[in-house]
């Protein structure tokens, strides 16, 4: 404790006591600490794992020339249009899996100050610091950190518009709502879900007992509906055939949703964050959950729609269309763990805070350990051994076909990394002599395509991936089997983690029935 002397010193000095000035300075401490820590685990081993499908989608794409790179987001990849740009303004300075990735890991720094602003404007400084902490230790944050994909871009993006949005609300201005269409503009353009913390805005407006501000808020989201109207355009005249793939979500999802978002840590963990959140919304059940409210209950409210809304809507339109997909929820992150770090703040005395953060930074660390030995979330396919085995056996004349169009381009990306006496032509997907943007949405190999194959090349390699269903293999797997098998003399197969990798050739040897 500074002295009588000093104090007073810095009183005739124009300058704040000592202590005073080490509060101010400790948020800044703490926040660069969990920065720090942050960086430390997403930083590490964030290249041991292979590249896979989705992330070799990425970098190929943004890989293409300029025509091709267009028409692919337009026809196909329109969701994630912001991070492809930034990764193709990106990739000319490296090109190793851990740098590749870096990018998604910069958006999660940022975060973590972000968020203690969020925090510290919505509710308090302290809230603000448990949740930049509950954030950095997050696993399913970390997860995405170490992802070539657009996910880790989405939850920055929602605290900034979420920060605007505030602004809007309490102290409005011309930059704030400038900032606040432009950061809810990119979070849809970062990914479409992204869009729903927009959504959960406007609702969230009608709930504060400041009827003026639905009418001066009218002109933002005029201006939001024009900056995503392409959006609405691209899913109008695409459709959702992208994602036909996912099934029907059931309860069983909704627990799933609830591990993994909470950081991979068992539901143990998931019901402490329950438990935090419970705590949290008591003024919101005091004050009812209908008519409108005064500023502070509504901030929880907001939270809790950020939060919910777009997981529960999704899950009952997609009972009728599925498209309830885990990873797609990331951006409500952020609401989650402001909710929890407000249910934390609130014990008393402190030791029992103490104890309940060493709860959580255990259960969460286990949860990040465990990512580190295997995905949680995904079964990775591993094309870096495939490669490999494939560029250092393939002859002067070998051709391949992907069973799965879109596995090309994780291949691509590791024959473009390993040098090789000979390179396997690609005959399917192919339309040019490079990769154009009809190859990232070719259909299954027609099989009239595959009948040909055998009378005009002696060695064809065949990449196999995600081609069995409950019955057993695909169609055009089983189209494969049995035109190549009668075709040719000899079948080599060899697997991999998530591919199986076979070679048909027309050299005397043991043919090996499928």
């Amino acid at each position: 404790m500074a002295s009588p002397d000093t104090l007073e010193r810095s009183r005739q000095s124009g300058n704040p006591p000592l202590n005073r000035r080490f509060s101010r300075a400790l948020p800044l401490l703490l926040v660069s600490t969990a920065m720090v820590l942050a960086a430390v685990l997403r930083f590490h081993a964030i290249g041991r794992k292979p590249i896979w499908i989705d992330e070799g989608v990425s970098i190929e794409l943004a890989r293409l020339d300029w025509y091709n790179f267009l028409r692919i987001l337009w026809r196909h990849e329109g969701n994630m249009t912001l991070y492809y740009v930034l990764l193709r303004a990106w990739l000319p300075f490296g090109n190793g899996e851990g740098y590749i990735r870096a990018l998604s890991v910069l958006p999660c720094l940022a975060a973590i100050p972000a968020i203690y602003a969020l925090g510290r404007r919505m509710l308090n400084s302290g809230v603000g610091l448990i949740a930049s902490l509950l954030l950095a230790l997050n696993a399913y944050d970390i997860r995405y950190a170490q992802e070539a994909r657009s996910y880790s871009l989405c939850p920055l993006l929602c605290i900034l518009s979420s920060i605007y949005f505030l602004k809007c609300v309490e102290e409005p201005s011309r930059s704030s709502r400038i900032g606040h269409v432009l950061t809810g503009a990119l979070a849809a353009y970062a990914h479409f879900f992204a869009g729903f913390v927009v959504v959960a805005q406007w609702i969230s407006l009608r709930m504060l007992d400041r009827e003026d501000l639905e009418r001066k808020m009218k002109e933002n989201w005029r201006q939001l509906a024009i900056a995503v109207a392409p959006i609405a355009l691209f899913i109008i005249t695409t459709g959702t055939g992208v994602i036909r793939w996912i099934p029907r979500p059931g309860l069983s999802s909704l627990r799933d949703c609830a591990r993994l978002l909470t950081g991979n840590g068992g539901m143990v963990l998931a019901l402490g964050f329950l438990a935090a959140c419970a705590g949290a919304l008591v003024p919101v059940f005091r004050a009812g959950l209908v008519q409108r409210v005064s500023r502070d209950s509504w901030h929880y409210r907001y939270l809790l729609l950020w939060l919910l809304f777009p997981i529960g809507f999704t899950f009952v339109i997609s009972q009728l269309k599925p498209f309830f997909l885990i990873r797609y929820f990331i951006f409500t992150l952020p609401a989650l763990v402001l909710l929890a770090a407000s249910g934390l703040a609130r014990l008393r005395p402190r030791w029992l805070l103490a104890g309940a953060l060493t709860f959580f930074a255990i259960f969460s660390l286990r949860g990040v350990f465990s990512f580190y030995e295997r995905d949680f979330d995904i079964a990775r396919e591993d094309w870096r051994p495939v490669a490999q085995y494939l560029l250092s056996h393939a002859q002067a004349g070998d051709v391949i076909l992907f069973h799965q169009p879109i596995a090309r381009m994780p291949y691509e990306y590791y024959r473009s990394r390993i040098p090789a006496a000979a390179h396997p032509k690609v005959i399917y997907p192919e339309h040019s002599d490079r990769l154009s943007y009809r190859d990232f949405y070719a259909g299954r190999v027609p099989e009239k395509f595959l009948e040909g194959l055998p009378a005009q090349h002696p060695r064809v390699w065949v990449a196999l991936a995600y081609n069995e269903t409950p019955a057993g293999p695909d169609p055009t797997t089983s189209s494969i089997f049995s035109i190549f098998g009668h075709a040719y003399a000899a079948m080599q197969q060899d697997q991999f983690p998530g591919i199986e990798l076979r070679l048909y050739s027309k050299s005397n040897g043991t043919k090996h029935q499928p």
